[in-house]
C-alpha cells in the first residue's frame, strides 16, 4: 500500500502529457521515450481529434502532442477547438509535414511550437520541456527565417497558399497527392459536395480557371512544399 501510494505521488508530480496521433506504434515509442524522463508522464492518448475533447477533459494535461494529419477533423482544426475549450491548455505539433510551410499556421491556430518527425529526440524533448514553460518552440533555421521576414516585412517564397483556409490548404495538399475528390472526401470525412465547393472557393482565391488548373497546381506545390 505504502509502495502504490508513493508511486502514485511520483506521478502526479510529473508534468502531464496527451498524444493525439493516428498512427499506434508511434504513441507507443512516443509514450516510452517520454515516460523515460524523470519529470514527464503521459496521462493519455487518442487517435482522433473527435476521441481526443472527452479523454482530455477528462485527463487534465498540461500539454498536447498532436499531429496534423488525423482521419476526420485535421490537427489544425483540433488545435482550434482545444484553444476556445481549453485556453490554458499548451499544444505542440508533431508532424511529417514540412515546418516551414506548417509552422505559422499551427501558432495562428494556438500551438506553441512545432517539431517534425525527422528530427532528433532531443529536439522533441526541448521543446516539450520549453512549451510547458509557455514559450514558443520552432526550429531554429525556421526562427532565423521568420524573424528575418519580419524585418524585412517579406513575403517568404509560397506566400500564396497564405490564401486559403486551414481546410482548403487540407484540400490542396490532398490534391497534389493525387488524391481525387471523393477520397478526399473520405479522408477529411466531409462530403463531396463540400469538397467541390471548396475546390470552387480555391480556384477563384487562386485564379485559376479551371479545376484542370487546380490540380496542375497542386502538383506542382506537392511534397516538399505541400
Amino acid at each position: 500500500m505504502m509502495m502504490a501510494k508513493l508511486k502514485s505521488a511520483q506521478v502526479e508530480s510529473k508534468r502531464r502529457i496527451f498524444l493525439v496521433d493516428d498512427h499506434p506504434v508511434l504513441r507507443d515509442g512516443l509514450k516510452r521515450l517520454l515516460e523515460a524522463e524523470p519529470d514527464l508522464h503521459v496521462c493519455g492518448e487518442a487517435e482522433s481529434a473527435r476521441k481526443a475533447f472527452d479523454k482530455i477533459d477528462a485527463t487534465s494535461p498540461e500539454l498536447v502532442i498532436v499531429d496534423i494529419s488525423l482521419p476526420g477533423t485535421s490537427g489544425i482544426e483540433l488545435i482550434k477547438g482545444l484553444k476556445a475549450r481549453f485556453p490554458a491548455l499548451r499544444m505542440l505539433v508533431l508532424s511529417m509535414h514540412d515546418e516551414a510551410l506548417y509552422a505559422e499556421r499551427v501558432l495562428r491556430a494556438g500551438a506553441k511550437g512545432y517539431v517534425m518527425k525527422q528530427a532528433p529526440t532531443e529536439y522533441l524533448l526541448t521543446a516539450v520541456r520549453r512549451v510547458l514553460k509557455d514559450e514558443i518552440y520552432l526550429s531554429q533555421p525556421l526562427s532565423s527565417q521568420l524573424l528575418g521576414s519580419l524585418v524585412s516585412q517579406k513575403s517568404k517564397p509560397g506566400s500564396i497558399l497564405e490564401k486559403l483556409s486551414d481546410r482548403e490548404f487540407e484540400i490542396v495538399r490532398l490534391i497534389g497527392k493525387g488524391f481525387v475528390t471523393s477520397e478526399v472526401a473520405r479522408k477529411l470525412s466531409i462530403s463531396s459536395k463540400t469538397v467541390e465547393s471548396h475546390r470552387g472557393n480555391i480556384r477563384r482565391k487562386l485564379n485559376l480557371r479551371s479545376g484542370s488548373e487546380l490540380v496542375r497546381f497542386a502538383l506542382a506545390h506537392a511534397e516538399d512544399r505541400i
